[in-house]
């Protein structure tokens, strides 16, 4: 993977990957920045929200899980001083469908914390990272289970 960042003037940068795509990053305005753009830890967060993210549905899709609706959240906590490091995270999976089974749910949260997503096992080594997660009914009113994903 190769990253390029161009310097805008300011505290704005504009960043490429390797997909093409360009994100923009800036700071608030009170060190600097003209607040355009996302921060720079809020793409790592972000990071670790769309990597298991993008297992956890793929994985129910293949349990074949009806399933209406899908949101990542990750609560981030930092150090007070600099560098202000992450010191912890709380992921949060919300689940919205008809039927959907806790224990599919489950296997997917273990299958992308344990196997597949990288950006959780290299900041699990940083930080504790707790996994969580609510099942919603189809009509997004009713919380039909909630718990705790613990590693075996």
């Amino acid at each position: 993977m190769e990253i390029k960042i161009n310097w805008n003037g300011g505290m704005s940068f504009s960043g490429v990957g390797d997909s093409g795509f360009v994100q923009k990053m800036d700071a608030d305005s009170v060190v600097g920045g003209e607040n355009t753009g996302a921060r720079p830890l809020e793409f790592l967060a972000m990071g670790l929200a769309g990597c298991t993210g993008m297992d956890v549905i793929s994985i129910l899709q293949k349990k074949k899980q009806s399933v209406s609706n899908f949101q990542v959240f990750v609560h981030v906590d930092r150090a007070e001083e600099h560098p202000k490091v992450f010191v912890n995270a709380l992921v949060e999976y919300i689940v919205t469908g008809k039927d959907v089974d806790e224990s599919a749910l489950l296997r997917a949260i273990e299958l992308s914390a344990e196997k597949y997503c990288p950006a959780q096992a290299m900041l699990s080594k940083a930080f504790p990272i707790q996994l969580v997660y609510k099942i919603i009914d189809e009509n997004g009113s009713t919380l039909v289970k909630e718990g705790r994903y613990t590693p075996k």
